[in-house]
């Protein structure tokens, strides 16, 4: 112990190691025991590697400057009664700033954060749309749209949006443009846009799950659900998987690639009102009108941990680090480690006297919770919600304007095809194993099915003898006179002659070739 303790020294690093290692570290000791050589020496390298993994991913963690932290009660005091006016005492100026409240008269509001967490953009159902960098309170743009506003998102950055209004989905710019109309798409109750493979999906009351390409403007799929008016949708951040929550109870998972459902799980009693899914794409958590809250694990499709909601939630969220946060009726409940045990109270709890919770997003990279109301926007402190370590090149809060151009530049580059989005992560890259007579018939049944009219061209059917086609060879074989020909005519002529000399009685003359054939087929018969 005075050994390890006086390495910890000399190197802090070995301190967080047995934060990354795999298991206990006993294995080694067992090992001895292996009368096989070759086994024993190969679990050897193994957790040889292992102890070396874990080393460098704690000496990488020295890099990380930011610690996040949560609320820590002392004695009987309890997180969850800590009000927002109290914590607003306790923090910093700047931190401060990040808690207000809209007051706004064309609510319920919907909301949308860009994944830097920057930019705010908001869309109240009476015509209101707004967008601003809400850290700087610098307005970009101010609309009144004089029409329903269903739903409203971002796309690849802050310098374009898209709204849901009553008819169809329209683009503007950062300065409040109008861009494209998307005939399309119509009557859409609920947005999302796909960063990696630039795919605007929407959902509505038409039932029609449908992908767009904001890059190329083309309509990549259109996928009938077959399960009537959808308001319920939420993007699997891992996978690109669309989840949907239907009126059924049932929530059905969607690719581009497939006209059916990959996966469809019965989930409520009562219809579905709200999704949200993890950040890693391994938990989910949904909300029924039976005032269910289900979390389920997205790798067995099992309920993990359910709980009870005096109102049927309207919309849930999931942080980065794990913090789930439920809106119903005028309540933002906020869940610690939910996934993990059953949890008896919550985190934290806040109040919105007088209005109805509509939409509930954390911000990425900060801890704050903003949520979309009847009568504007809430913005609160969540301690411990957003990732305090963040990666420049994946999404930069600070980002400059260059910065900006060149990772849009780059994210083009870089997009991915919608032909690779697919239920396991894993298949791509692997070996088909399959042989390659199987190969080769999947392919070619694939290409059957994708163009049926190709298919049935090229399709040969045996005919018979007296097809056309044979009719008009023979036909031409008898026109055509070469030597071969008149010699075969003129010995079929000599043997006519002589079979009838034969017939008269002149039976000296010897038998040809073509009488010993016809002699020998009559007594066969």
């Amino acid at each position: 112990m005075a050994n390890d303790k006086k390495k910890e020294k000399k190197d802090p690093v070995l301190a967080i190691v047995p934060k990354y290692t795999r298991g206990d570290g006993t294995a080694l000791d067992n090992v001895n025991k292996i009368q096989n050589k070759k086994l024993k020496g190969g679990i050897k390298r193994r957790e040889k590697q292992f102890q070396e993994a874990a080393y460098k991913a704690a000496n990488s963690e020295l890099l990380l400057t930011e610690q996040g932290g949560f609320l820590e009660p002392e004695g009987i005091e309890k997180t969850y009664q800590l009000t927002q006016r109290a914590l607003g005492k306790e923090v910093d100026v700047a931190t401060s700033h990040k808690m207000f409240n809209l007051d706004l008269k064309f609510g319920p509001y919907s909301i949308d954060y860009t994944r830097n967490g920057r930019h705010l953009l908001i869309g109240g159902k009476k015509g209101h749309v707004a967008a601003f960098d809400w850290q700087a309170g610098n307005l970009a743009c101010e609309l009144q749209l004089r029409e329903t506003v269903r739903d409203v998102t971002w796309l690849h950055n802050e310098t374009m949006f898209a709204v849901a209004q009553k008819k169809y989905v329209y683009i503007y710019d950062k300065t409040g443009t109008e861009i494209h109309c998307l005939r399309n798409h119509i009557e859409v109750t609920k947005m999302d846009f796909l960063p990696y493979h630039f795919l605007l999906t929407t959902i509505g009351n038409t039932g029609y799950l449908k992908y767009q390409d904001t890059s190329t403007g083309q309509l990549v799929a259109e996928h009938r659900t077959k399960q009537g008016k959808c308001d319920v949708m939420s993007q699997n951040p891992a996978t690109a998987i669309m989840h949907l929550g239907h009126g059924n109870g049932t929530v059905t998972l969607w690719s581009p690639n497939m006209t059916t459902p990959l996966v469809k799980m019965q989930c409520h009693r009562g219809p579905v009102t709200a999704l949200a899914i993890d950040h890693a794409g391994t938990y989910m958590a949904t909300a029924g009108l039976d005032g269910q809250l289900k979390l389920w694990d997205l790798r067995s499709y099992k309920p993990v941990q359910e709980y009870y909601t005096p109102t049927p939630a309207a919309s849930l969220s999931i942080s980065q680090r794990g913090l789930l946060g439920v809106g119903f009726g005028p309540h933002v409940s906020i869940w610690k480690d939910p996934f993990r045990t059953k949890q008896t109270s919550p985190y934290m709890n806040h109040l919105q006297p007088g209005s109805a919770v509509q939409d509930v997003r954390f911000v990425p990279f900060e801890d704050v919770l903003g949520f979309g109301h009847r009568n504007g926007f809430g913005s609160i402190i969540v301690p411990g919600a957003g990732e305090p370590n963040f990666d420049a090149l994946e999404a930069n809060p600070f980002q400059t304007k260059k910065q900006r151009q060149e990772m849009e530049v780059h994210s083009l580059l870089e997009k991915i095809q919608p032909e690779m989005i697919t239920l396991d992560v894993g298949m791509v890259g692997k070996m088909d194993k399959a042989p390659i007579q199987l190969i080769n018939k999947e392919k070619k049944e694939a290409w059957a099915a994708a163009n049926p009219v190709e298919a049935k061209e090229l399709k040969f059917r045996a005919r018979g003898k007296n097809s056309s086609s044979r009719r008009h060879l023979r036909k031409q074989a008898k026109n055509v006179i070469d030597q071969k020909k008149v010699d075969l005519i003129e010995r079929i002529e000599k043997d006519k002659k002589e079979r009838a000399k034969r017939r008269m009685g002149n039976e000296d003359e010897p038998a040809t070739a073509l009488d010993r054939f016809s002699g020998k087929k009559r007594k066969m018969e």
